[in-house]
């Protein structure tokens, strides 16, 4: 640059502050801050003494760049040179405070400036507005402005713009929309900036159709919305489900002559994909691409995301292949998605290639990759295979969390290695991590399994020793265990000392003592508390209506009671398990109450939402008295549709 400069010189080209200032520019545009500054003593070497407005100019350089430490050098600099500050060096000195978030600092030097003989102007005011919002401090800012009436200070469109801004971005959408008014009355006209930020305000805080109505004005005025504008209503419209409104935008702002971008088709797409409308969205990302706007990798993560979501896993990996044939790399999110639906389908050597294609590719793996990997393994019993992952995480540097433990431990535990599952809780509080209420239920519920209620009370009681509280699956698994070793008395004194502390129980802590009681013919008590379970837990779940009917088909009670309680489940959403309905089937054929069997069998139907060749069918059987084979056919339709799970 010296050798540059002295050529110049030589060939007697003029040097002059503007060649200096250039250079100046051209450092900070390549992060060359330091060079910057040191433009500053070239000036001097060429005798150019530099004045207010090349300091200034650097200051400002520095202040976008982020570079405080070199504000404060340069003023202080400035101050032992002697240069005279103007109200532009004060106005770029209070940014720089308001960046550093020092407001009261930044308050300080505005006061300090009729010192200089200078006072502050519209540019100071909202400076320091501008600081004040950015701390989530409108009323702040508010003051300012009162400040600024006081000093007679005119204010323009960028002043009421920083404060509507400032109420937007605080979600106090009301008063912005009323400021606007009073400003409005006071000769303010809206701008452009200003529509904007009350429609990206009104959208943020959920109130679209206000925005819609903000947009007719905004065109009504003569304005023509921008890219912002159409983006900020679609996100908005996507938000609230209204996507056919989004489209209707969207065609909006094509006629209007205003190009989307990715963004806008991202936005589009990414909605209708969490609504399962991933055809629509692809045929959305084709036309983008015949649009000449190329799909990037939030595009096809959508896609992808939509694509999994829906089980569609052969798409998405033909989709995951053509990303990387167009040069769009996939990111780490892409891969985790993929690795998870791979696992989740069992196919965990693909998943194993994905892990290995990342480290090819430079692609971060993070622990959520790790731990993907690890729960798909134990889930599938390949739990050697989780251990080989879980120690690849160490060599690689990847930090193991709670989440890491804990799926490993729980893994350990299904398959009967309690005592590694032991050994890792040991290590997982070596590195500082405590175990939470999952890492004791895991333990929990291989004792309880194994009818070893001691070591599984004794848990409870680590668990409370530690800070660490149990929870309705922690005192449901204890339950659980105690009526599994035949001890219903001391399950139900532990259900009514876990109520006496205020906790509302889950399904689970109920479901075993009643289905032990029906066991033991004991059906009234067993009624009672699924009565009680109805007032003061939680609602019952599918498997407490299946114990109950059961266990009224099985307990040899009145016929009517099994009947009324089918009917209860079927209004509240829950069918029968078939076996169960069989038995009141035979039941009821043997007391000669087919017509009420008929019934039943239609409430199962609709319930089911059986088609009409399927119900016609069945009817056709049951009319002409062949009982069995209507209630074989519902069998196998009601198989067909959902496997059912033994629950006794």
């Amino acid at each position: 640059m010296r050798l540059l400069l002295q050529e110049m010189k030589n060939t007697g080209c003029e040097i002059n502050g503007g060649t200096f200032l250039s250079f100046i520019e051209s450092f900070a545009r390549f992060n060359r801050f330091d060079e910057a500054v040191g433009v500053l003593g070239m000036m001097e070497d060429f005798e150019l003494k530099p004045g207010t407005f090349t300091y200034n100019h650097l200051l400002n350089v520095l202040v976008e760049g982020n570079k405080l430490k070199l504000v404060e050098e340069v003023h202080s600099l400035m101050f032992s040179r002697g240069i005279k500050p103007d109200v532009s060096t004060f106005n770029i000195l209070i940014k720089a405070l308001c960046k550093a978030h020092q407001i009261r600092a930044a308050i300080l030097m505005m006061e300090d400036m009729p010192n200089y003989g200078l006072y502050p102007d519209e540019k100071t005011f909202t400076t320091l507005m501008q600081g004040f919002i950015e701390e989530g401090n409108t009323d702040g800012a508010l003051r300012i402005r009162e400040q600024m009436v006081e000093a007679k200070c005119a204010s323009t469109n960028v002043t009421v713009n920083v404060l509507i801004h400032g109420f937007c971005k605080e979600g106090r959408i009301e008063e912005a929309l009323n400021f606007t008014q009073e400003m409005s009355l006071d000769g303010f006209h809206p701008d452009q900036f200003t529509y904007n930020t009350l429609i990206n305000g009104l959208c943020k805080a959920g109130h679209v159709k206000h925005a819609l109505e903000i947009l007719d004005l905004m065109l009504n005025e003569g304005f023509d919305p921008d890219i912002f504008t159409y983006n900020t209503l679609m996100s908005g419209l996507c938000k609230s489900g209204e996507v056919e409104e989004a489209i209707e935008v969207l065609n909006h702002m094509v006629a209007r002559n205003c190009s989307p971008n990715t963004i806008t088709y991202n936005t589009l797409i990414n909605t209708m994909c969490k609504e399962n409308r991933v055809e629509e969205a692809i045929e959305l990302a084709r036309a983008l691409t015949s649009k000449g706007i190329l799909p990037d990798v939030c595009t096809f993560n959508s896609l992808i995301q939509g694509l999994c979501l829906t089980r569609n896993y052969r798409i998405a990996i033909e989709l995951f292949e053509e990303m990387k044939r167009k040069g769009s790399q996939p990111d780490e999110f892409t891969y985790n998605m993929l690795i998870d639906s791979l696992c989740s389908k069992g196919r965990l050597d693909e998943a194993m290639n994905l892990l290995k294609e990342m480290e090819s590719s430079g692609c971060a793996r993070s622990v959520v990759t790790y731990n993907t990997l690890i729960d798909g393994f134990c889930k599938n019993q390949r739990i050697e295979e989780a251990e080989e992952i879980f120690d690849e995480m160490e060599i690689q540097g990847v930090s193991r969390n709670l989440v890491t433990y804990n799926t490993l431990i729980d893994g350990l535990c299904k398959i009967k290695r309690v005592e590694e599952a032991a050994q890792l809780m040991d290590q997982m509080l070596m590195e500082g991590l405590k175990p939470d209420k999952f890492t004791y239920n895991s333990l929990l519920t291989f004792f309880c399994k194994v009818g070893d209620i001691k070591q599984a009370a004794d848990i409870v009681q680590t668990m409370n020793s530690n800070g660490c509280e149990p929870d309705t699956v922690t005192y449901g698994t204890l339950i659980g265990g105690l009526c599994k070793a035949g001890r219903i008395e001391v399950a139900t004194q532990l259900l009514r000392t876990i109520q006496m502390k205020g906790m509302v129980l889950a399904p689970q802590a109920y479901n075993p003592i009643i289905q032990a009681l029906f066991k033991r013919k004991r059906n009234k008590e067993a009624m009672r508390l699924f009565r009680e379970m109805e007032e003061k837990g939680d609602p019952p779940d599918t498997v407490s209506y299946k114990i109950v009917f059961r266990g009224l088909c099985l307990g040899g009670g009145p016929i009517g009671e099994a009947v009324d309680f089918l009917v209860e489940m079927v209004e509240k959403g829950f069918l029968p398990e078939f076996s169960s309905f069989m038995m009141l089937a035979e039941g009821l054929c043997a007391l000669s109450m087919e017509d009420t069997l008929g019934k039943l069998v239609d409430m199962v139907m609709k319930m089911a939402k059986l088609s009409n060749d399927e119900v016609s069918m069945i009817r056709g059987f049951l009319k002409i008295r062949k009982f069995h084979d209507a209630l074989a056919t519902l069998g196998r339709i009601l198989k067909r549709r959902n496997p059912q799970k033994t629950y006794w």
